[in-house]
């Protein structure tokens, strides 16, 4: 009899979650809420930070100015000088804002600038705000900050519902990356914000890469930020938190508790880290030397949530594309999750066939984050270095080198998260844009495209004289033709140790179970999800 009870329950439970799982299902966003237009503020010129950048930018009246933020730190301090000095705006997307200590000292830099009057308006990707209604909606409350989410999910607490019920549209992810203030100044990129993107203690350190920008294309970073803000595939977040209580008390007290949490991070290691590292001096604008050229701002349109072909309206791929076809001598790829494709292979040994030399980085079995990806890397390896294209990658342990306290966090674990092109030794282009099918058809993205000899040099000579210290080279070793005659090949990952050549038959710095799980995932990865 009691088994019989027990069952029924069991039976019961199962019933109910079956009905709330329906009802979940055919939840929808809401639509009772005002999305009230705005756009960015133009006449800026005359604010401090317009005052301090205005003369570099009229002495270059035709192009944008780009200072590399290669050290973790120095893109935490950057963005926050910027959120310091702004006076009339500040616009910002990403994709990922974790709640640790970088990102709790970016918040607060933030509210300061609130409280004195200046206008925020933050669009997040909404894939990363799970748990987080309640302290984003206590940010949103302030009368100047304003925070938007793009594609946000039906189901605020249960989001496995929403990959269940409608992936097709949840599948697809804001992966933009900028800040700009007063409309003076810019930063885009690769880093989103956390502690593994500025050098602070996290779970590994990533290598990644922002260019600080002036001139005509900050307006340019601008005008697509609005677009993104007033599209109809951005939804307030206060259209979710009406369903919160949020009082004047609530308020009050949760500023109190922040305020004390931020100033025990203010006394806490990493800041005292920035301070001995000199990097508050390097990010000072007038120690800063910017490299000027034309610049084309490229990403996706907003809509591409919604769109099923890839083509140069709506699409920042095939907008590239004439660019890379256009090289002649030498193209540099750096790209962390690396899925080129059939086409891609061919292309690229065809640029070879033609006389212009490829390079390619990505990022070690041990080095990469996402291990499916790596599995559907995996496989074009050998295809492209018969090919003749160059592949290096990146190597999950990196040397000390101790230069602008960048390994300060002490992490053992390093990844490559930089996406960034050099064409002829002429031009770059940087930001968040992997070359793999979820960049390509699936994520939203954007990047800049700038001439600059010193900077897309600068790139070339790091490869010619430093790639085979932070990465592996892969080559080809022949082996016997298996039983119809065809040849075989195997890899090997060649290594520079104090000047020594180091050789390695199977994937560095992983397990036998990694390497075994990994190819096995190969064999039936979905590549358009990669």
């Amino acid at each position: 009899m009691n088994n019989m009870q027990d069952d029924s329950g069991r039976i019961v439970g199962i019933v109910v979650s079956l009905i709330l799982l329906l009802v979940n299902g055919c939840a929808s966003l809401p639509l009772d809420y005002e999305q009230v237009p705005s756009y960015a503020i133009s006449d800026t010129q005359d604010t401090p930070l317009g005052r301090k950048v205005g003369p570099a930018v009229a002495a270059h009246p035709s192009s944008s100015g780009f200072y590399p933020l290669s050290s973790g730190m120095d893109a935490f301090v950057a963005r926050y000088a910027l959120i310091d000095q702004a006076q009339r705006s500040l616009d910002i997307q990403y994709y990922i804002w974790h709640s640790d200590t970088t990102g709790t000292l970016l918040v607060d830099g933030l509210l300061r600038a609130a409280d004195r009057g200046v206008r925020i308006r933050i669009l997040l990707d909404d894939l990363d705000t799970a748990g987080k209604d309640r302290s984003i909606a206590l940010i949103d409350a302030h009368p100047n900050v304003e925070i938007r989410l793009y594609n946000p999910f039906v189901n605020r607490s249960a989001r496995a519902v929403d990959f269940a019920t409608d992936l097709k549209r949840v599948n697809r992810r804001m992966h933009n990356k900028s800040l700009t203030a007063d409309n003076q100044a810019t930063i885009v990129g690769g880093r989103n914000i956390g502690n593994e993107y500025f050098g602070a203690v996290s779970h590994a350190e990533f290598s990644d890469l922002d260019v600080l920008a002036l001139g005509p294309v900050v307006k340019d970073v601008s005008t697509m930020f609005d677009k993104y803000w007033n599209s109809e595939w951005v939804i307030p977040v206060n259209s979710f938190a009406k369903r919160q209580t949020i009082t004047e008390e609530a308020l009050a007290k949760a500023r109190e508790g922040f305020n004390k949490k931020v100033s025990e991070m203010k006394d806490g290691p990493y800041v005292e880290a920035l301070k001995q590292s000199g990097v508050l001096q390097r990010t000072r604008f007038r120690e800063m030397q910017f490299s000027w050229g034309e610049a084309v701002l490229l990403y996706d349109d907003p809509s591409k949530v919604v769109t099923t072909e890839v083509n140069a309206e709506t699409h920042l791929a095939p907008k590239l594309v004439p660019y890379i076809r256009n090289t002649t001598e030498e193209l540099i790829i750096i790209s962390p999750y690396f899925v080129p494709g059939d086409a891609l292979v061919n292309a690229l040994g065809d640029m070879v066939q033609r006389g212009i030399r490829v390079r390619i980085l990505t990022n070690s079995l041990a080095a990469n984050d996402v291990g499916v990806v790596h599995a559907g890397y995996m496989r074009y390896r050998i295809p492209l270095l018969k090919r003749g294209v160059e592949l290096y990658e990146f190597k999950a342990v990196q040397e000390s080198k101790g230069q602008h306290g960048k390994n300060w966090s002490g992490s053992s674990q390093a990844s490559l998260h930089a996406k960034t092109f050099g064409l002829d030794r002429r031009m770059v282009f940087v930001g968040s844009f992997n070359l793999d099918p979820r960049s390509v058809a699936l994520n939203t993205e954007m990047g800049v495209l700038f001439e600059s000899p010193e900077l897309a040099g600068a790139l070339g000579e790091a490869f010619d004289h430093d790639i085979e210290n932070a990465a592996y080279r892969l080559e080809l070793k022949s082996m016997p033709p298996d039983e119809y005659g065809s040849p075989q090949y195997a890899l090997e990952w060649v290594s520079l140790k104090n000047g020594d050549e180091i050789r390695y038959r199977v994937e560095p710095d992983t397990s036998w179970w990694q390497r075994f799980m990994t190819g096995f995932l190969s064999i039936f990865v979905i590549e358009s999800f990669l």
